[in-house]
C-alpha cells in the first residue's frame, strides 16, 4: 500500500534530503516549504526514520483541508478515523504550529484538535485517550498555514537529528543533521569509499567528524534509538521494522 509522507527538514536542507529519500528509493519526492514530501510504502517510512541523516521527523501525512477558525479545525479533524492510529485507552500528544485570525497561539489550536480526537472516541463508547507530553504512544502533526491545516502522524517520535552519540556538547554545537547535509554536499559519502580523509581543523563539538564516520561505516544514524514514533501508532507492522532493521545491524 502506497502512503503519502512529509520529512521536515532545516532551511536549506530539503534539496540534499530529496536526494537522500530518492537514494531510499521514495516516489512523487517534492522540496516543500516544510521539508520534503514523497510517496512509498510503509517500509519506506521506516528506513527514512532509521536511515535518514537530514531530516528531523518522518510525518505519515493523514489529509489537508481548509481551515481557520477554531470550529473548522475541529471538523477537519473530525474527518480522519482516528480509531485507525490510537487506541481507546492509549495516550496522544498534538504538536500544533501555526495561526489564523481565531487561533492565536499553538496551545489553543491544540486543545481543540485534540478535543475532536478524543470526543470521536467518546461517541463511539470506547473511553478516552490520554494526553502524555513526555512519551505519548501516538504524536499527532498538526500544521495550520494560510487557511490550510495539514494532519499527520509523526512516526519518528524525537527528532532523527537526536542521534544518541552526543552525551555533553558546547555552547553551541552544530546540529547532527545540518552536519550531515554539508558533508553530503562536500560529496563525503562518496569520497569516504575512495580512501580519502576528513579532517575539521575548527572542530568543537566533533560533529562534523562523528557524522562523517557514520557515512562512512555505513551505519544507519538511528541505530541506537530504543523507540521510535511508530512503535506506538496501531498501524504499526513490527515484522516489517525488524526486517528493515536486521538489514541496518548486518550494514553496520
Amino acid at each position: 500500500m502506497t502512503h503519502a509522507f512529509l520529512a521536515t527538514c532545516p532551511a536549506g536542507v530539503g534539496v540534499y534530503l530529496a536526494q537522500e529519500l530518492n537514494g531510499l528509493g521514495a516516489q512523487q519526492i517534492v522540496e516543500r516549504p516544510m521539508g520534503v514530501s514523497f510517496e512509498g510504502g510503509l517500509g519506506l517510512s521506516y528506513q527514512a526514520c532509521l536511515w535518514s541523516r537530514m531530516a528531523n521527523r518522518i510525518i505519515l501525512q493523514l489529509g489537508a483541508e481548509e481551515a481557520s477558525s477554531v470550529d473548522e479545525l475541529y471538523e477537519a479533524t473530525r474527518q480522519i478515523d482516528w480509531r485507525a492510529h490510537l487506541a481507546a485507552n492509549g495516550s496522544l500528544l498534538v504538536d500544533f504550529a501555526g495561526r489564523s485570525g481565531d487561533v492565536r497561539n499553538a496551545h489553543f489550536g491544540a486543545q481543540r484538535i485534540k478535543d475532536a480526537i478524543v470526543d470521536q472516541f467518546k461517541e463511539k463508547g470506547m473511553g478516552r485517550p490520554s494526553v502524555d507530553l513526555k512519551q505519548p504512544d501516538v504524536r499527532v502533526f498538526a500544521r495550520l498555514s494560510k487557511g490550510r491545516l495539514i494532519l499527520g502522524i509523526d512516526l519518528s517520535g524525537d527528532s532523527l537529528h537526536r542521534r544518541g552519540y552526543r552525551l555533553d556538547g558546547g555552547v553551541a554545537p552544530l546540529r547532527e543533521n545540518i552536519a550531515a547535509a554539508a558533508l553530503w554536499a562536500a560529496g563525503w559519502p562518496e569520497r569516504s569509499q575512495q580512501g580519502e580523509a576528513l579532517l575539521d581543523p575548527m572542530c568543537g563539538s566533533a560533529t562534523l567528524l562523528l557524522e562523517g564516520a557514520l557515512m562512512a561505516l555505513d551505519r544507519a544514524p538511528g541505530l541506537n534509538r530504543k523507540r521510535f514514533g511508530f512503535h506506538g501508532w496501531a498501524g504499526h507492522d513490527e515484522e516489517q521494522w525488524r526486517a528493515v532493521r536486521a538489514n541496518a545491524d548486518e550494514r553496520a
